[in-house]
């Protein structure tokens, strides 16, 4: 497993960013994430494993910069994605109740991580409630991302399936302001998305094309620009409900 480079300092913009959605954080909070997360930053090239399934977890890790995603692989080489990582957010911070990962964590695009031992996450909690509930909402998002997920494949068309994954990628960005206008980063190869949403890289090929002609979206140079949100939303049976904008909206 390639360990990446270490170094002493970080930018923990995107994470105060997005716990602050969920929790009123206040200055004092603020400066000791930053104080916590910039002990240790590691860096890992694109297309790395960050930890593997079975692996003992030893740090918190939060993307500071750059795509991650978890996922599964059988014995003969398929893979499922499970989740993408972006920047802002926690990989995984109740790690440490499992004695062996049970899923890889993996780079898409080169990753900055911020990685927190098991005490000082747990001093961080205890000293600052703010930090601990924005924490819990962040747990529980994680999880009906994943419920999400789950009825996409189990009952969305390909269509609706690719639609779908493409508002909640475009709308978790813009909440995090890594939005320009109506466009956001998006390094997924169609690889990937057939990875992620359970179909062959023929037909998430066909299934884009048809969505560029239907002039929803356009993906070129790692971006992707959504012409019509609101259809895309409509034509997906997308539903913000899960990602909890309006507890992030009371915040």
């Amino acid at each position: 497993m390639d360990v990446g480079s270490v170094s002493s300092s970080g930018t923990p913009t995107a994470l105060s960013l997005n716990l602050s959605a969920f929790g009123k954080l206040t200055a004092a909070d603020r400066d000791l994430l930053k104080t916590t997360l910039t002990k240790r930053v590691r860096t890992v090239p694109a297309r790395r494993d960050i930890v593997r399934e079975g692996d003992r977890p030893h740090f918190v890790n939060v993307v500071l910069e750059g795509w991650a995603q978890r996922s599964k692989q059988l014995a003969d080489g398929r893979r499922q994605i499970l989740s993408f990582l972006l920047p802002g957010e926690l990989c995984d911070p109740n790690i440490f109740i499992l004695k062996r990962l049970d899923h890889t964590l993996s780079t898409v695009t080169t990753v900055r991580l911020g990685e927190v031992p098991k005490q000082e996450l747990r001093e961080l909690v205890q000293a600052r409630p703010a930090i601990a509930e924005a924490l819990w909402w962040t747990e529980l998002v994680a999880g009906a991302i994943q419920r999400e997920w789950t009825t996409s494949i189990g009952q969305r068309t390909a269509y609706e399936r690719i639609a779908h994954l493409f508002c909640e990628l475009f709308v978790r960005s813009r909440t995090a302001g890594l939005t320009d206008a109506n466009t956001c980063e998006f390094p997924l190869t169609q690889s990937d998305i057939a990875d992620a949403t359970g179909m062959t890289q023929v037909h998430v090929n066909r299934t884009i094309q048809e969505m560029r002609r239907d002039g929803l979206i356009d993906l070129r140079s790692r971006q992707m620009t959504v012409h019509d949100l609101d259809r895309l939303m409509a034509v997906a049976l997308f539903n913000t409900n899960y990602l909890h904008l309006d507890h992030r909206a009371d915040a």
